[in-house]
């Protein structure tokens, strides 16, 4: 059976792409465009890993990560932020909720690609 990443970035064009390119790897693909959504959507199924956005509308991907973390069901899914933001300070706010990567983007599809495989295990 595959393995279901969840995808979460307020962007439909930009979760098409990773989506085409994690499914092209072997893997399902949930679409979320923010993290209330994803919240929604983790819920009802079992995700093997989360590619998350930092800057979204209702819930940023930072706050999404830390709420995760504190979920018992979930604490321990790999997340991987996949943003515009390459601050040192950023990186540092999500390693610390719990980032497991962080890519900047704009990105190569492969460059995440090995990423996931890294750590959906």
């Amino acid at each position: 059976m595959s393995k279901t990443i969840l995808v979460v970035d307020d962007s439909g064009s930009f979760r098409t792409v990773v989506k085409l390119a994690l499914q092209k790897a072997g893997y399902g693909v949930v679409e979320a465009c923010d993290g209330k959504d994803a919240i929604g959507k983790l819920g009802g199924q079992k995700v093997n890993l989360i590619v998350c956005d930092v800057n979204m509308p209702n819930m940023d991907g930072l706050s999404f990560l830390r709420h995760v973390k504190d979920s018992p069901a979930h604490r321990f899914t790999p997340v991987i932020m996949l943003t515009t933001e390459s601050q040192e300070a950023k990186k540092a706010e999500g390693k610390a909720a719990g980032a497991r990567a962080w890519i900047t983007k704009p990105f190569q599809p492969s460059q995440l690609v090995d990423a996931v495989n890294r750590l959906c295990v």
